[in-house]
């Protein structure tokens, strides 16, 4: 199997969760070839969803050492930075995939995710706010822009945002637990407004 197969079979394991394997295959293409560079990335990635974060590090570290343009290695160090609340270096990190891959909407998401919570909220929604016009159906991209409108106490855009996410994923147990605190949160404001 070439390398390439390996990969691609690594990222379906990925993607169906089954992490390990994913891992177990990558370190075979590296024992095949040291410097491919999209297995350390793929060591990266899968080690990321473990939350194992060191390790996750480390192959996206070496992935940049071999290629710095890396869009995808740049993309999940910026994720991993915020994934563990450093925003600054996120922000840094996901600014240089952003000039590597422009446009790309899942560095734009991830981008304005980490700008907005990294204390500049308009610039970090308008970052959003491109990434959902790139892909208007991304369901990701959709309940992190009402995440950060719901911060913004935007209750009436959280909601429309959410209810159009669950159109397009009924099933989407993420979008229908922020609709629900959306609403709460919504509620409880009026309450609020109305006792002032």
């Amino acid at each position: 199997m070439s390398l390439d197969e390996l990969l691609k079979k690594a990222d379906a394991l990925k993607l169906a969760g089954n992490h390990e394997e994913a891992i177990a295959l990558a370190n075979k293409m590296l024992i095949s070839d040291l410097d491919y560079v999209e297995a350390y990335e793929e060591l990266g990635d899968n080690y990321l969803s473990l939350r194992e974060y060191e390790k996750s590090m480390k192959a996206l570290n070496y992935a940049l050492k071999l290629k710095p343009t890396s869009a995808n290695a740049l993309y999940l160090l910026g994720f991993l930075y915020s994934s563990i609340g450093d925003f600054e270096k996120s922000v840094q990190t996901l600014e240089t995939a952003n000039k590597v891959q422009p446009h790309h909407p899942e560095i734009l998401r991830c981008l304005g995710w980490s700008i907005f919570h990294g204390g500049d909220r308009k610039r970090g929604l308008i970052m959003l706010e491109r990434a959902r016009a790139i892909a208007p159906t991304d369901t990701l991209v959709i309940c992190d822009l009402a995440v950060c409108y719901l911060n913004d106490r935007e209750f009436n855009r959280t909601i429309e945002l959410l209810e159009y996410a669950l159109k397009l994923e009924p099933d989407n147990e993420k979008a229908k637990d922020c609709l629900e605190t959306a609403k709460f949160f919504k509620r409880e404001f009026m309450k609020l407004e109305e006792s002032n």
